[in-house]
């Protein structure tokens, strides 16, 4: 089977290797649809945390499941995704039903070898399936699942106002969920182009350009309160910091986003609005279904967020491409 893997920060190399063999406990996947992701963004230009070469990336996938592995309720051609956080089940998170963050995970396409190849084998436990989507859905079912336990970490209630710093698939996931929980959404970035998205295809009522005076602009969205919820998808030092001069008073700031340095805050600042941080890692099955539920009532409509689609022989070819802005990349999607 064909495989590419990232030799090193900028270098794919293809390569044919033998399919994975059956395994107990184990199902295997024909992988039809790979969704690249910022972590594969990351990854290939070399600023990605927890990360070491080389590897095969990938970890948005669908495809037709092969060998069921012994998984109840799948059957053999059955349009399947993972949940491709594996969990040792045994640690304090694990028994905390907090499988997103256990303390020795191995996630698909980072820690170990993911999905850029023909096959792939992995734990029956991580099949993930919902009759009538279509492959383009189940490939985006896990960027939305990290939107959706961000939104499940905040605790978003109807009538807050959501502060989303980030307008890449990850932060359009957490705009969604946020809605669908009632919230008033404010989707700022530095991208003209990904607002519009937002407003033009979310129905987003509220973006902010951080270029511009993001504060006083969010000051008067929110009649001088300033927002409940500030949750950061971008991963950047400066916006994170910034986000916490967004905050009211008695706010929940959720990091999904991740950066590599230390955060610098103003202690009595943060003090003074008794204000909560909160790390958002992965996401759990809880919200899977969430996501996927979504998907089957039409409350998302994941397809819009793919701009870009190419084969599996392009991905050497394209890929440096999809960090350039002016590519205006939401979604790409790679076809098997």
């Amino acid at each position: 089977m064909k495989i590419i893997t990232c030799i090193k920060p900028g270098v794919f190399e293809y390569n044919d290797v033998e399919k994975p063999p059956s395994s107990p406990g184990k199902a295997i996947i024909q992988i039809q649809r790979i969704g690249i992701c910022g972590t594969d963004l990351h990854a290939y230009e070399g600023t990605q945390p927890y990360f070491s070469y080389p590897r095969i990336l990938g970890h948005e996938l669908s495809g037709v499941l092969v060998e069921t592995g012994g998984a109840e309720g799948f059957a053999v051609g059955d349009l399947v995704t993972i949940i491709p956080y594996f969990s040792c089940g045994k640690c304090v998170a694990c028994l905390s039903q907090k499988p997103n963050c256990c303390v020795s995970i191995s996630v698909f396409g980072v820690h170990e070898d993911g999905g850029m190849r023909e096959y792939i084998s992995v734990p029956s436990s991580a099949l993930v399936k919902e009759e009538g989507l279509s492959l383009d859905q189940l490939a985006l079912a896990e960027p939305l699942a990290i939107g959706a336990h961000g939104v499940r970490r905040a605790g978003v209630k109807p009538g807050e106002y959501v502060v989303v710093m980030g307008a890449g698939p990850i932060g359009l996931g957490i705009m969604e969920f946020a809605s669908i929980a009632g919230g008033k959404v404010i989707a700022m970035d530095i991208n003209e182009d990904r607002l519009a998205f937002c407003r033009d295809t979310l129905g987003i009522k509220f973006t902010v350009n951080a270029k511009e005076e993001f504060k006083k602009e969010i000051e008067k969205i929110t009649e001088g309160s300033f927002a409940e919820v500030i949750i950061d998808a971008t991963g950047s030092s400066i916006a994170i910091h910034n986000g916490f001069n967004l905050m009211a008073h008695g706010g929940r700031y959720v990091l999904v986003g991740l950066q590599k340095g230390p955060i610098k805050i103003s202690h009595p600042e943060f003090h003074k609005r008794e204000s909560t941080l909160m790390s958002s890692r992965n996401a759990t099955r809880e919200d899977f279904d969430t996501v996927l539920k979504a998907l089957k009532e039409n409350k998302v409509k994941a397809e819009s967020y793919i701009t870009h689609q190419i084969t599996f022989d392009r991905i050497k070819q394209d890929f440096a491409g999809w960090l350039d802005p002016d590519n205006k990349v939401i979604k790409a999607l790679v076809n098997l």
